[in-house]
């Protein structure tokens, strides 16, 4: 499933390796994140404010969305994954009946 991350952006779930608070008081250990990775690979959405930072298998996405709300929306995808697959098995119904 997908999670939309702000503006435009869109990722598949399993790609998602950290959903980070960015805390602009504390700066440190996120730009010293962001130095480890090539600046291509970063990706800043919209001009708002960041309020998170989603790492995934092959970029970061400095995302105005809180990282709270990004949790849920990950959450909520997950949980509509397995109620989807367990919902397809409880009610597969002959329809001639």
């Amino acid at each position: 499933m997908f999670i939309h991350l702000g503006g435009d952006e869109v990722i598949l779930s399993k790609d998602v390796v950290a959903i980070l608070n960015y805390d602009s008081n504390d700066e440190t250990t996120t730009e010293q994140l962001l130095s480890s990775y090539n600046q291509k690979n970063v990706v800043e959405i919209g001009e708002d404010v960041t309020k998170s930072v989603v790492v995934t298998v092959d970029k970061i996405y400095l995302s105005p969305i809180s990282s709270l709300t990004l949790k849920r929306r990950a959450q909520a995808v997950e949980g509509f994954d397995d109620y989807s697959e367990d919902a397809l098995e409880e009610d597969d119904v002959d329809m001639d009946s």
